[in-house]
């Protein structure tokens, strides 16, 4: 069994930051990318940041510049700190992760259960 565990979503001003938390928890051989989505009311999930296990990032246009993704491989944790932060930035933020479980073959996707993140103007 594999669980991702988010927190530190919540209520911030406009222009404020927040910093989110993953945890991946369970029987995990190895993981490969780790990284973040979103979705507000009525769109579509999205990509906001994603780091593979190499180091190399991706990012929304939309957060470049405001946005940092980083990993704690030792822990199993994924972060997004969140500078700057914009009403539009108003969304539910998963967790997302490439995860082989010990004894398997293949890597599986795995999401967490979400953290609401509200930017007021």
């Amino acid at each position: 069994q594999v669980q991702l565990v988010e927190s530190g979503g919540g209520l911030v001003q406009a222009g404020g930051s927040l910093r989110l938390s993953c945890a991946a928890s369970g029987s995990i051989f190895s993981i490969n990318a780790m990284g973040w989505y979103r979705q507000a009311p009525g769109k579509q999930r999205e990509l906001v940041a994603i780091k593979d296990s190499s180091g190399r990032t991706r990012y929304a246009d939309s957060v470049k510049g405001r946005f940092t993704i980083s990993r704690d491989n030792a822990k199993n944790m994924v972060y997004l700190q969140m500078n700057s932060l914009k009403p539009e930035d108003t969304a539910v933020y998963y967790c997302n992760a490439d995860i082989r479980r010990s004894g398997g073959y293949y890597s599986l996707d795995y999401w967490g259960q979400g953290t609401q993140v509200t930017v007021s103007s």
